[in-house]
């Protein structure tokens, strides 16, 4: 499979089309994104599996595991005068006490208070910042730096599937229950420290890097990162350092599963495409962008795109939002607040219907569909992000339910299928019934009570 297949039909659009010009050409967002059977996403560059995804996936929960994160996403650094009152400008997050060597999951809204998208921005000097995420956060960000006349350059990396050559930095996270023995083999104890979401400065041999406390799954560990030329180096010593613990390299499949788990949602529909206020950026970016190509598909259909628009205090990032300040979004985020309708929730899926809907022997399952849930006849939500579970021998998903549905235990329905969308026959189409129940997110009990601590 190809690393851009995840596009599917580009509808006979140029490559000078803005995002505007697509939904002008098409009819509208559904007519655009909607695109039923197109595959996931593969991590560029990345081998699928290295010794299976299961094994992959246990280790990086239960062992000790090396996660390749180096290639899937974008870079944009940001520096000059005005980057903090850049960002401030454009996101929903705190600044007052946040330092050099410090990172946080930036969250950047629409004028109505609907969710963009998140991003990991980092600080990496008084006036230098890197912002890492699949895209529309970038976009957003610069689009504003660029119209507004903040005095900020701007350098982008892009992913490993655009780009040509190397990526600017490696960056590879050890993470696992075992994952402190290894790190204190090569750093000693000068990590023990280091608090959630800070990094700190480090060496090995000479070569100078950052090891910042996060990983995507949830887990013990850090994330290591510095300029490309010392990859293989650092890659080499953290596997050499872990043998004796049984370290695993994390392939493209098993990276992709562990967010279920962890509880991040990462492909929420950006809110760009239906307010006036939001015409400009759509004007200015390109259709070759996640705005513009990124598929939506699944047995959740309906024609309003703004069905699938996230309230951001929906899926937890409250505890990242400060409304003690200006910024884009504020008004409106106000009243989300106060008016939180759905919960992220795990749906952990009844192995008898997976087995008779996916096959025994099945292997790996991972998908981002939109999928109907329901409780009786009534819609309880969607279900966004799913994937194999190598411990329990079913799949997991992250959804998002009517508060009234989202208690643990609650038994619900997930319809398996692709709506065909605004020009199929829905009436042909066959769903599959698939049972639920209803479980915390995140999933993993350390995840919800140590990860951030």
């Amino acid at each position: 499979m190809s690393e851009n297949d995840w596009m599917g039909p580009i509808h006979g659009l140029a490559p000078t089309d803005s995002v505007q010009d697509a939904l002008d050409k098409v009819g509208g967002p559904l007519p655009l994104l909607w695109k039923p059977g197109v595959p996931p996403v593969v991590v560029p560059r990345v081998p699928e599996e290295f010794v299976g995804w299961a094994e992959e996936q246990l280790a990086a929960e239960e062992g000790v595991a090396l996660l390749e994160v180096s290639h899937h996403m974008n870079d944009l650094f940001i520096e000059g005068p005005d980057a903090l009152r850049l960002l401030a400008a454009v996101s929903a997050n705190d600044y007052e006490k946040f330092a050099v060597g410090q990172a946080k999951q930036l969250v950047t809204v629409s004028d109505e208070g609907w969710l963009i998208q998140d991003a990991i921005l980092t600080r990496t000097a008084e006036d230098r910042f890197i912002v890492t995420g699949i895209g529309t956060a970038l976009n957003w960000i610069a689009f504003h730096a660029q119209r507004d006349g903040y005095d900020v350059e701007l350098t982008w990396d892009h992913s490993s599937d655009i780009r040509q050559g190397d990526p600017v930095l490696f960056r590879l996270q050890l993470q696992g229950q075992n994952a402190g023995p290894v790190i204190r083999k090569l750093f000693n104890d000068s990590l023990d420290n280091v608090k959630f979401f800070h990094y700190a400065d480090v060496s090995l041999d000479g070569r100078k890097f950052h090891a910042l406390r996060h990983g995507m799954s949830g887990q013990p560990g850090f994330e290591f990162f510095g300029p490309w030329e010392h990859h293989d180096f650092v890659r080499d010593r953290l596997l050499e350092a872990g043998a004796e613990l049984g370290i695993v390299q994390v392939g493209g499949q098993a990276y992709y599963s562990v967010g279920v788990d962890s509880g991040w949602l990462p492909t929420p529909v950006a809110a760009i495409y239906t307010s006036s206020e939001t015409a400009e950026f759509r004007r200015n970016t390109s259709v070759f962008s996640y705005e513009g190509m990124a598929p939506l598909r699944g047995s959740f259909y309906s024609s309003n795109i703004e069905d699938y628009y996230v309230n951001p205090y929906e899926i937890g990032y409250g505890r990242s939002i400060s409304l003690e300040h200006d910024f884009m979004g504020r008004e409106a985020l106000l009243k989300k607040k106060e008016d939180v309708r759905r919960t992220k929730v795990t749906l952990v899926w009844n192995q008898e219907d997976v087995d008779r809907v996916f096959g025994a022997d099945r292997g790996f399952v991972l998908s981002y569909t939109k999928d109907r849930v329901e409780v009786g006849t009534d819609l309880a939500g969607i279900s966004e992000y799913a994937a194999s579970n190598a411990r329990e021998g079913t799949i997991h998903s992250i959804a998002r339910l009517e508060t009234s549905y989202a208690k643990p235990g609650q038994e619900v329905i997930l319809l398996w299928g692709d709506h065909p969308g605004p020009t199929g026959d829905v009436a042909s189409t066959k769903f599959e019934r698939i049972r639920a129940v209803v479980h915390p997110s995140p999933y993993n009990a350390y995840s919800r009570t140590g990860y951030r601590k």
